[in-house]
């Protein structure tokens, strides 16, 4: 039996039992399908949607569309981490180990913020859906994997996005 962490060890996990089994399949489908979607999205009607915003609305898209695709990104690698346990192409501990390297609280604007309202409402959907997943996908990974190491207390100091572009124009001589 699977030992839980407030029970005995005839405590079996409702998550990793859905997360390690067939029914992982649809999550998995939906993640992908997420990621699929908002990809095309992106790339074709959001990108000619975009140029027809405000200028407070285009920044706002050009950052929340920076954060839906880091979300989806880190939501995809926590999907096929579990899907190769799941497969046996790795153990659990192999990707206990690997899934460290995964981020389950990317940061969203509040709907409430200025000029969210002027956003497509094909894109404040698919920022909508990807949060839902999000916070389903890290509560079953806290229920499988324990609960995540203190965090610091403000962990969005350094934007990844921005690292990359720096690196890229260092490397290039542009920096």
């Amino acid at each position: 039996m699977i030992t839980g962490s407030m029970g005995g060890a005839n405590m079996i996990k409702l998550a990793e039992r859905r997360v390690f089994s067939q029914s992982f399949k649809p999550l998995y489908d939906e993640g992908m399908g997420l990621v699929e979607e908002a990809a095309e999205y992106l790339d074709g009607e959001g990108r000619a949607t975009a140029k027809t915003l405000s200028r407070t609305a285009a920044g706002l898209y050009a950052a929340e569309s920076m954060r839906l695709t880091t979300r989806l990104m880190q939501l995809a690698s926590w999907l096929l981490l579990q899907r190769a346990a799941n497969s046996g192409e790795m153990t659990r501990e192999q990707v206990a180990s690997e899934k460290a390297k995964v981020r389950l609280d990317t940061a969203s604007l509040q709907e409430e913020a200025p000029g969210w309202s002027e956003l497509p409402e094909a894109f404040r959907s698919l920022v909508r859906r990807s949060l839902r997943l999000e916070a389903l996908v890290r509560r079953m990974d806290e229920e499988i994997y324990g609960s995540p190491k203190a965090q610091p207390a403000e962990p969005f100091l350094t934007n990844p996005v921005s690292d990359q572009i720096t690196l890229l124009q260092t490397a290039f001589g542009r920096g």
